[in-house]
């Protein structure tokens, strides 16, 4: 689901951002567009390994030969980027990891099956060049190695080691599974902005797939979440539970330092600790523009994150084709508004319990409950979702009880 500026907001100044109220009317404005929801969207992440050996570190120049004409430009500046056979957009996140998004549609069954294919062929190309996915959301072996070498990812890194190794592992060493969904009509993108961070902690306990770093148990059952957690807490942490959850964001996204000042040559490298806001206020020699808060708004990344829909970003990777459990899981719990209120209802004892999630997965009493709970209703939900994909709403109830049955065996 490509985002772009909001072409309503025409009394915005093309140039100069003016004022600090301007900016919040403008992101929120571009972050929380309104209507029915009907569109999905998934995007899947994969760390790249030798098969021969998955410890070994991975070359750009090797990624490259394996990708062919689907190498994306920030990787071979004059490759062709071919979209994949069925359409998604193949993209390589800074430590080489593949990543494929697939184009917006209503259909879960269309969805899927895109998806799965595009995977296939991702995966069948890298085999023959020796390489392989990934299937948890951390990288067990490797330290962070950045193949990367742009300008925004070099600034980030910069702004990243202030704080500690987090930002580097997050960069170049974690995958997830992301599903894109429409935030709703006007009356109900509090209830959805709510449901979704309600059960964040809960999908994240029931599939935390990342226990691994550096060859040893981190003992977090989702260590991609804690160097998500730990990498800038502004910037990466859980948004807030509000009425207005499109006025907060706008707040937090202004209050945010700026992480990448983009300029002539190579140095993209930003003064420590400066706002959009103080950059609005005059903290910097140039004044910002529209198009320099649409790149801010890019590099500020919770679990849910608004894009004009909701892009929930709080899944590791799956092994195979299990990311069609979380995903599925999703698209059923908020297709209809009243289910949105149930899960609601169900996950409010698990609300804010983040760090309980990725530490203690379904360990945690209260995240067991919910799970136990939200998951039977996800199940009901698919098995009368006449576009779901065959026996899915099964495949959840034997992976869920299985997860509930031995909640930490990871």
């Amino acid at each position: 689901m490509p985002t772009t500026t909001d072409p309503a907001a025409a009394d915005f100044p093309a140039s100069r951002v003016r004022t600090r109220a301007e900016a919040e009317a403008y992101v929120a404005s571009v972050c929380f567009k309104h209507g029915p929801p009907r569109l999905l969207g998934i995007e899947l992440e994969w760390t790249v390994h030798h098969s021969d050996d998955p410890g070994r570190t991975l070359d750009a120049a090797t990624l490259i030969a394996a990708l062919g004409p689907h190498a994306p430009r920030s990787l071979v500046p004059d490759s062709p980027n071919r979209e994949l056979p069925n359409g998604s957009v193949l993209t390589v996140e800074p430590g080489g990891q593949v990543e494929i998004s697939s184009l917006p549609t209503t259909s879960m069954r269309s969805l899927f099956s895109v998806v799965a294919a595009d995977a296939e062929y991702v995966e069948r190309r890298l085999r023959a060049a020796g390489l392989v996915l990934g299937d948890q959301g951390t990288d067990p072996w490797r330290y962070p190695n950045r193949i990367l070498r742009v300008p925004r990812y070099a600034a980030m890194e910069t702004a990243f080691d202030r704080i500690g190794l987090d930002g580097r592992l997050m960069m170049c060493s974690t995958a997830g599974v992301q599903v894109c969904l429409d935030a709703g009509e006007p009356d109900r993108v509090a209830a959805r902005w709510a449901a979704l961070h309600a059960l964040g902690p809960v999908m994240m306990a029931t599939f935390a797939n990342s226990p691994m770093l550096f060859g040893e148990r981190t003992g977090w059952v989702s260590t991609r979440t804690r160097a998500l957690l730990r990498t800038d807490p502004p910037r990466t942490r859980p948004g807030s539970i509000t009425v207005d959850p499109a006025a907060s964001w706008a707040k937090r996204v202004l209050d945010t330092a700026i992480v990448c000042l983009r300029r002539d040559g190579g140095d993209w490298t930003a003064p420590s600790g400066i706002s959009f806001a103080e950059w609005i206020h005059g903290a910097l020699p140039h004044p910002p523009t529209r198009d320099d808060l649409d790149y801010h708004l890019s590099t500020v990344f919770p679990p849910v994150r608004p894009r004009g829909y909701f892009e929930v970003r709080y899944l590791d990777t799956q092994p195979g084709q299990d990311w069609m459990l979380p995903a599925g899981a999703l698209i059923a719990l908020f297709r209809e508004e009243s289910t949105v209120d149930e899960v609601l209802a169900m996950t409010s004892p698990a609300v804010g319990r983040w760090v309980q999630a990725a530490r203690h997965g379904l360990l945690d009493p209260a995240l067991a409950r919910s799970a136990r709970d939200v998951f039977e209703l996800a199940c009901r939900r698919l098995e009368e979702e006449p576009d779901g994909p065959a026996g899915l709403a099964g495949r959840l109830a034997d992976f869920v009880a299985r997860r509930l049955a031995a909640p930490a065996d990871r």
